[in-house]
């Protein structure tokens, strides 16, 4: 009978130890989660036992330290599910935000600009049943890596997708982002739509990308590489007078709920239907959505 009482006073004495623990418990819970950088589940249950023993020496109750040795694999135990359990509801809590954005941007996306014969840039069939409005910055990396991808669209579905390209660059890729994109419709104004897109695929084929891709200086010479009169040229990149044309596009992107590049949207020319998809997505996924619009 003895033993049986002993052994209800230490069990009661475990569940104090855990109430009086809960609330620190859980503080301590969401620092781990967001300042203690851990390579594994061994370097998390170290940094448990520390913290934890550190805490309860500086309660200074003995006898909680000696019911947190009986039970300590318990408790660590316990700890480690209460962290688990926050960082589960952390990340469903992100990715129902992510939902939440994405379906909102979505909705914006109906609101783009239709296509305009005399403004916009378009690769492909003018009179394409679809439109893929790229919204893009030159020294994004995986705009780099999407250009090929669109020109295969294009290619593959023979006149019944077009590509347009709008301009978005981004503030942390400035000022060589802004200035490639000026330098784009410098190369329009001295060429016309053709020179365009030579002149676009040069810039993606040279850069490093990441706003310091290429050097400003070698814009000109780009454009006498393809024929243009890199006088002429010059003088149009350095008076700056596409600078209000450029963010006009990034403003309008803005607008639709462009946020990162490449922004892509997909645009029914006849229905008004859009998908937006942004990101440098495969050829094969991309294939899906422009199959059922077609339908």
């Amino acid at each position: 009978m003895e033993n049986k009482a002993n052994s209800n006073k230490l069990l009661i004495l475990i569940i104090i130890v855990l109430t009086v623990l809960m609330i620190p418990l859980l503080i301590f819970s969401v620092q781990m989660s967001q300042k203690i950088s851990v390579a594994n589940k061994d370097d998390l249950n170290q940094k448990i036992d520390e913290r934890l023993t550190e805490y309860l020496q500086q309660q200074g109750n003995e006898t909680a330290i000696v019911a947190g040795s009986l039970d300590e694999k318990l408790l660590a135990q316990k700890i480690e599910k209460g962290i688990e359990n926050f960082v589960q509801r952390q990340r469903l809590a992100q990715q129902e935000a992510q939902k939440t954005r994405t379906r909102n941007a979505g909705n914006k996306a109906k609101d783009v600009r239709k296509v305009s014969k005399t403004r916009d840039h378009i690769f492909g069939n003018p009179d394409a049943e679809i439109t893929l409005i790229e919204y893009s910055d030159f020294e994004c990396p995986f705009c780099k890596r999407f250009h090929p991808t669109a020109k295969k669209i294009v290619e593959f579905y023979e006149g019944k997708v077009n590509w347009v390209y709008r301009h978005f660059p981004l503030g942390f890729h400035n000022p060589l982002a802004q200035k490639e994109a000026e330098a784009t419709e410098c190369a329009n104004e001295l060429g016309g739509n053709v020179i365009f897109w030579k002149y676009a695929d040069l810039i993606y084929e040279r850069t490093n990308s990441n706003g310091n891709g290429l050097p400003v200086t070698s814009l000109a010479p780009l454009a006498q590489e393809i024929g243009l009169d890199e006088e002429k040229f010059t003088e149009c990149l350095e008076s700056g007078r596409y600078t209000e044309r450029v963010q006009e596009d990034f403003q309008e992107g803005s607008k639709i709920g462009i946020t990162g590049t490449p922004g892509n949207i997909f645009l029914h020319n006849k229905t008004g239907e859009t998908v937006l998809k942004s990101g440098a997505y495969p050829f094969d996924e991309l294939k899906i959505i422009i199959d059922k619009m077609l339908k």
